[in-house]
């Protein structure tokens, strides 16, 4: 049995801190609670995943589900917590179980600066597939071919070449961070030449050479492929417009596996119907459906991307798989171990940056 304390000098607003670890002390276990029931906690949860997870903890962990949040609960689960859940005078820490940061979570947490709050990276694999697979079917011009040949439709074969070759060519990865680094192995497994930009370029050795994002105005006239992978935050908020994109090379491809508005939507719109952009790859949107009813009929930009034959269009489904429910339990047992062991949990976002 083990008890959790949290550090003796508690954050304050005046006084902002990094809480980033438990410490365990006799007499007592870990309470983690599921703001969610199991039935209602992801796109799919079984009793299979529920146990899953059970078998990766450590005996030191003990796990509840749905409401009310209980006095003892140190640890939360979820991604969007009330004023109320937050309140209890033992939670220290939230977990977000996907990567990403949702603004009206994030303000409220402006208000409790003593809870630490993590995301899981489970689907940094899976993203990072998705994106490399738009990259080689935009880049191939994969989807109209594709329906050309379904009706009958031979034509394709004998008009000129319009792939694009990617070996031999440069890939810029905006944001190096779990997802990038892997979208990063898979372009140099292409035999692409692969730049990143990083907000923080840390000294030691990469795979990549790293960047700044002010170095952006020099790195994009080299990027034949520009894949983004960023969260999304004020800074990264319509950061690539008409002006950067304009300065990719003519025929480039633009992949966007990070959120639709880091690409201003006009912007991106007119480079494709022009064709300044040789294709894009996108699992991100500007508009999502309001409610279940709206899943059916709802098309996800303002301009009609739709009509254009050199745009490989995902519904946000970049991380899903098969395997995502079991990657989902593997990713937040350990989070979990950590704090139980008294170990810093990884994967802590910082407020201020949004990520």
């Amino acid at each position: 049995m083990t008890r959790i304390f949290p550090v003796k000098n508690p954050c304050h607003p005046s006084n902002p801190c990094i809480y980033s670890k438990l410490f365990i002390f006799p007499n007592m276990t870990i309470h983690v609670h599921f703001l969610h029931a199991p039935s209602e906690f992801f796109y799919v949860f079984t009793g299979e995943e529920k146990a899953l997870l059970e078998q990766q903890l450590d005996p030191g962990v003990t796990v509840t589900w749905g409401e009310p949040v209980p006095e003892t609960a140190v640890i939360l689960v979820g991604g969007r917590p009330t004023r109320e859940q937050l309140s209890g005078s033992a939670v220290r820490a939230l977990i977000i179980p996907w990567a990403g940061l949702p603004g009206e979570t994030r303000t409220l947490l402006a208000d409790f600066p003593h809870v630490a709050v993590h995301n899981l990276h489970h689907n940094a694999a899976p993203v990072a597939e998705t994106a490399v697979t738009l990259l080689l079917a935009a880049a191939k011009l994969t989807i109209p071919y594709d329906q050309a040949l379904r009706q009958g439709d031979w034509r394709p074969r004998y008009s000129p070449r319009k792939a694009v070759l990617l070996e031999g060519k440069t890939a810029l990865i905006l944001g190096y961070g779990a997802i990038g680094q892997r979208v990063a192995q898979l372009c140099l497994a292409l035999g692409m030449t692969v730049l990143a930009t990083k907000r923080n370029v840390e000294d030691g050795e990469t795979a990549v050479p790293l960047y700044p994002p002010s170095a952006l105005p020099e790195l994009l006239p080299q990027a034949h492929a520009l894949l983004i992978c960023l969260p999304f935050t004020e800074e990264t908020d319509g950061l690539i417009g008409a002006r950067e994109l304009a300065l990719l090379p003519p025929g480039a491809v633009l992949v966007n596996i990070g959120r639709g508005k880091i690409v201003e939507e006009k912007a991106l719109y007119e480079a494709l119907r022009d064709g300044r952009l040789h294709a894009a790859g996108l699992d991100v949107w500007y508009n999502y459906p309001a409610d279940e009813n709206g899943r059916a009929h709802t098309l996800p930009a303002t301009y009609p991307f739709h009509e254009l034959d050199n745009v490989v269009m995902s519904p946000h489904r970049g991380g899903q798989t098969l395997d995502s429910d079991r990657l989902r339990m593997s990713h937040l047992a350990n989070l979990l171990n950590h704090a139980a062991r008294g170990e810093a949990m990884p994967n802590r976002v910082e407020l201020g940056k949004g990520y």
